[in-house]
């Protein structure tokens, strides 16, 4: 003690005392109390060295957290604030673990209190970290502290992975699982909940992606279960809509599998004490027994859903690898392999008209180097050779699939009509239970009473809106699938065809149709026309040769019939009424557009159609002023004959401007003019 008392100065009591009190956890708090007496009672060794017992101040705010991290202490950080800034004239612990078992903690610390001349106390003695031995001493400490941690941490961590290499660890369970008496994992005995999941991975099955089956559930308004986790209702079953966080959950848990899985996560701490979870690679799991219990799908499904997750995120890489059918009109989306570097082409749309057009493009050795992509090519085309291929392989099955769709149909309307069932008898079970409740209660306990009657007229409400939903939603499914259904989906049988070619079938399903006949198909790009070898489901093969595809001014060209037409039209008619007659034929330009006069007198120029004049002249026509001239009448007088069908010779229109061409007088022979006086009266006019 004599040493101590020489170590605090007056310049040390004229500060405050700081005790710091922790424990690790709050089952320690409750159960190991005398550790918690030892702690406080270190307030009566700073009184023996010369504190007031008012001038002590005892920082209690961490019990019931560990020591590992300083992040989630709030009393520590205040510990260390009050000795930056000079308030401290000592520092109080029981040991150097109840401060800190982390060494940049502790050393920080030990920093801090020796640059403010602040002394440290335990059950040992007092230290100044300014002097050096003490610092060394309280170093060591600190690195024991430590590694008592760790060793701890191991021996605990050594047991708990003991049992989960033999499959026998106890852990949490997913929803849909549970514990029996013998903690042996069995499926949950709620019907409503074994259905749900079920319903779940039949959905994904269908659908392929998670997304969608999200809003499949959301389309039914069907209902997911969950357990809470924390809370005054821990362990509690409540219901829910799916979200797609929850939906990817599920997908990626081995358990549903029938699965033991540990080990297939690892959490990093942050500087700011944040804690981020990280999935490791299956080769990195610590444990992995399959059917080591029953499951909701089979080893097999589950790795199948896997692969298409990863095929679905892969869609984002930089790879552009194998992805879901989208609803862009590119039937190879996801399915094109470029013929040079062999990776996936990306698809593009451009705008022609109101639709959009696909073009697939490979980047692959000009991402990585600089250059310039592989290739690429126009996808309508290609598309359309792929068409009567996919429509080849699908007619031999097309009444088998026909059949097939309505069975999958009346099964998913069954499912989703006993998922809506269960949940009217949920709540009507909820409704019973608050009945029974209130009918139990005494009717003068006003207070409980009337909470209660609340309570069953809110179950009674929900199951009236159970009930209603659930008749609604019943006569929806029944129209659905009449006898009118019925024989549409029969009519498939023949129908295939027309309904591939119909621009009511969404293009996503017209994709699925694809992806379940072809594995992938490569394009290769040469001077010739392109090639495009497609490989089957199964392994067969086939291989196409298509023209060169055109490009943008030559897809933008008018189509060579209507330019014929117009060529033949220009014979007799002008710009303006050729523009009217290709319009009455529903007859468009290059560029999906209606024609009009300016149109049309542009096509001809671009094309050189022969001018309407030099047909005219051909056929031996007169100008006004040459037929003036022949007749020895004024223009105006010609124009006037023409316009009161008097003119002996026929005039055909050369423009829309009213200018017209003439027939030579000199080949119809002599004819009878009109007289002078007409004539006379025209030089009037």
């Amino acid at each position: 003690m004599h040493e101590a008392q020489r170590k605090v100065t007056p310049q040390h009591l004229k500060r405050k005392a700081f005790l710091y009190v922790r424990q690790s956890t709050m089952r320690q708090v409750m159960e190991n109390t005398e550790s918690t007496e030892r702690q406080y009672a270190l307030r009566q060794r700073a009184v023996a060295l010369g504190w007031p017992l008012e001038q002590v101040e005892v920082i209690d705010r961490d019990l019931g957290h560990s020591a590992a991290a300083a992040a989630d202490r709030e009393g520590f950080k205040t510990l260390v604030s009050e000795v930056g800034l000079g308030h401290a004239g000592i520092v109080m612990g029981l040991e150097v673990s109840r401060l800190a078992r982390n060494s940049t903690d502790w050393h920080r610390l030990l920093e801090i209190c020796a640059l403010s001349d602040t002394l440290i106390l335990d059950e040992d003695g007092v230290y100044d970290p300014a002097q050096f031995n003490d610092r060394l001493l309280l170093g060591l400490k600190g690195t024991m502290s430590e590694a008592e941690l760790h060793v701890l941490k191991a021996r605990l961590r050594g047991g708990l992975l003991n049992k989960a290499r033999r499959g026998e660890l106890k852990t949490a369970l997913p929803v849909g699982l549970v514990h029996d008496a013998q903690d042996r994992v069995r499926l949950d005995p709620d019907a409503q909940v074994q259905q749900a999941i079920r319903f779940f991975f039949d959905t994904f099955q269908r659908t392929c992606t998670s997304t969608a089956t999200v809003r499949s559930f959301g389309k039914e308004k069907i209902s997911f279960p969950r357990r809470l986790r924390a809370g005054p209702r821990k362990g509690e079953l409540v219901w829910g809509g799916l979200t797609e966080g929850r939906a990817l959950s599920l997908l990626r848990n081995p358990r549903y599998a029938g699965a033991f899985v540990f080990g297939r996560t690892r959490q990093r701490h942050h500087g700011d004490g944040k804690r981020v979870t990280i999935r490791k690679p299956r080769e990195e799991w610590v444990s992995l027994q399959c059917e080591a219990h029953e499951g909701y799908v089979t080893w097999a499904q589950y790795e199948e859903n896997q692969k298409r997750l990863s095929e679905n995120a892969r869609a984002r890489g930089p790879e552009h690898r194998r992805c879901p059918p989208r609803e862009g009109p590119a039937l190879l989306q996801g399915l094109l392999l470029c013929g040079v570097c062999g990776t996936r082409m990306s698809v593009r749309y451009y705008s022609r008209g109101d639709d959009l057009a696909p073009h697939y493009s490979c980047g692959g050795r000009g991402n990585k180097q600089g250059e310039r992509g592989c290739q690429s090519s126009s996808g309508a085309g290609i598309d359309a050779a792929i068409g009567p291929l996919v429509l080849e392989a699908l007619s031999p099955l097309s009444l088998e699939v026909s059949l097939a769709v309505q069975k999958e149909i009346e099964s998913r309307l069954e499912e989703a009509d006993g998922l809506r069932r269960k949940q009217v008898e949920r709540a009507r079970y909820e409704a019973d239970l608050a009945r029974h409740r209130y009918m139990q209660v005494d009717p003068n306990n006003r207070l409980v009473a009337d909470e209660l009657e609340g309570d069953w007229n809110k179950k009674l409400t929900a199951l009236t809106q159970a009930q209603q939903e659930y008749e609604r939603r019943r006569q929806q499914d029944r129209l659905q699938l009449d006898e009118a259904a019925r024989a549409r989906i029969l009519s498939l049988a023949t129908d295939v065809p027309r309904l591939w070619a119909d621009p009511k079938t969404p293009q996503r399903e017209r994709k699925q149709v694809v992806r379940l006949l072809l594995e992938d198909v490569t394009l290769l790009k040469m001077d010739a026309g392109l090639t495009l070898h497609v490989r089957f489901k199964g392994g067969a093969t086939r291989t196409l040769s298509l023209p060169a595809p055109k490009t943008a001014w030559e897809e933008r060209q008018t189509n060579a019939e209507v330019m014929a037409e117009i060529d033949r039209l220009l014979d007799e008619h002008t710009f303006d009424e050729i523009a009217a007659l290709l319009n009455e034929r529903k007859l468009v330009s290059g560029t999906g557009l209606p024609f009009h006069g300016d149109r049309v007198e542009y096509l001809c120029r671009h094309y050189k159609l022969k001018p309407r004049f030099d047909r005219l002249r051909a056929a031996g026509l007169l100008t006004l002023d040459e037929l003036a001239a022949k007749l020895g009448r004024s223009i105006q007088t010609i124009k006037l004959w023409r316009r009161q069908g008097r003119l002996p010779v026929a005039a055909r229109k050369l423009d829309d401007n009213g200018r017209h061409m003439y027939e030579d007088p000199a080949a119809r022979g002599p004819g009878e003019l009109p007289n002078a006086a007409d004539s006379d009266e025209v030089q009037c006019d």
